[in-house]
């Protein structure tokens, strides 16, 4: 997806369960999450987001991170353009990749790091991504070496979490379990046994974002692991639940960057 101030770029990464991408944009992402782990690096300009720790800042040079289903958002500093490059792994793939004592239960504990030398390796493995036909054992080798001292250092088992209030719980559960079918505030609030307007509040609350806000997340994601899996854009919008192609671009473009089009050759 390109304008005069955002651009964007799926890349090969030669390994199943792997993704990268770069971006330049001065655009805002709206609060979202991801199925798989995701780290890369600022190289130029800064943006802010919003994360479990609260806002943060990152400039270029510094290491973002973001665990599997965190919430969190991106916008520019002073709405200036800023240029990163995201590696994202299947939860799968991080298992297979990193020591036993590391593989269960760890998080990456912030959001927002500087650590020039894994900086380093980050930027070393995109070199990689540019080449047409990534070499497999090279993009392991480099994954593994970012990624042993990227847990090593910043990796935490976190703190039991409190869940959301009953009635939150019941509507996250309706959205994640059917993100496809058409479901109305009415009947979410039936089903979490409170009025329309508490269930709005508490799940702003609790989430950080709106429960039809939510609901186009869950189709997204569930339209991005169709496209993984070789369904063309059209069949992917229809069984996500988007009312049409167009619309699913529109927000595919919005919380990943590039278009559906784009993000399945890719990974052809």
């Amino acid at each position: 997806m390109r304008d005069e101030r955002h651009r964007a770029r799926q890349h090969r990464s030669g390994l199943p369960g792997l993704e990268a991408v770069s971006v330049s944009s001065d655009r805002a992402f709206p609060r979202h999450a991801h199925d798989q782990l995701g780290f890369g690096v600022v190289v130029a300009g800064a943006h802010r987001s919003w994360s479990g720790l609260g806002a943060v800042e990152a400039a270029a040079g510094d290491l973002i991170t973001v665990n599997p289903g965190e919430i969190h958002d991106g916008v520019p500093v002073r709405s200036a353009v800023r240029t990163w490059r995201m590696v994202y792994l299947d939860p799968s793939r991080l298992a297979d990749l990193l020591p036993e004592e590391r593989r269960k239960g760890v998080e990456l504990a912030r959001p927002a790091l500087r650590d020039p030398a894994l900086a380093t390796g980050v930027i070393g493995l995109f070199g990689l991504f540019a080449m047409d036909r990534p070499d497999p054992l090279a993009v392991e080798q480099d994954l593994v070496r970012v990624l042993v001292p990227l847990f090593a250092r910043y990796g935490s088992r976190p703190a039991p979490r409190r869940g959301p209030p009953p009635p939150v719980a019941r509507a996250l559960r309706r959205l994640e379990e059917a993100p496809a079918e058409a479901v109305t505030l009415a009947e979410l609030a039936g089903l979490s046994g409170v009025s329309r307007f508490q269930l709005l509040r508490g799940f702003a609350r609790s989430v950080g974002t709106t429960p039809h806000a939510y609901l186009i997340q869950q189709r997204v994601r569930l339209a991005r692991r169709l496209l993984a899996a070789g369904s063309g854009p059209a069949a992917a919008a229809a069984e996500a639940g988007f009312a049409d192609q167009s619309h699913m671009t529109r927000a595919f473009v919005r919380q990943y960057g590039v278009t559906p089009a784009r993000y399945r050759a890719a990974l052809a």
